[in-house]
């Protein structure tokens, strides 16, 4: 069963977009090294029910229905990326970015779902 394992908050301007979540729902944000800038985010104590996530600049300019990623995006962890390659479009969806490593993460790709729905899947590094 995949379950959701993330989320992403996509800005314009990352920054603007930390002190807003941390302004108004005291979400934690820290900003890790890397490609590209993200900010991990915290969203509540581990012993409440919840998934934490990230914010991180914009694929590309504002949103629109052409765009692979725009705004928020849920990550199911997945046993196998491959699988979830061939699986999503027998499934009617489409992949939409490629598969990525991520550095002691996991490999990870974006899909659409039938409705048009973004979503990314990760196989993690250590299961």
């Amino acid at each position: 069963m995949g379950r959701v394992i993330h989320f992403e908050v996509h800005a314009a301007d990352p920054d603007r977009a930390v002190k807003f979540y941390e302004g108004v729902f005291g979400w934690k944000a820290d900003k890790v090294g890397g490609p590209i800038d993200y900010w991990l985010v915290t969203t509540g104590s581990d012993d409440r029910t919840g998934i934490n996530g990230a914010i991180l600049r914009r694929m590309g300019s504002e949103p629109s229905s052409d765009q692979a990623v725009s705004s928020f995006v849920n990550t199911i962890e997945v046993d196998s990326i491959e699988e979830t390659e061939r699986t999503v479009p027998d499934a009617g969806g489409e992949q939409v970015l490629p598969r990525q490593e991520i550095p002691d993460v996991g490999r990870l790709a974006y899909f659409k779902d039938t409705e048009g729905n973004i979503f990314g899947a990760l196989e993690p590094t250590n299961k």
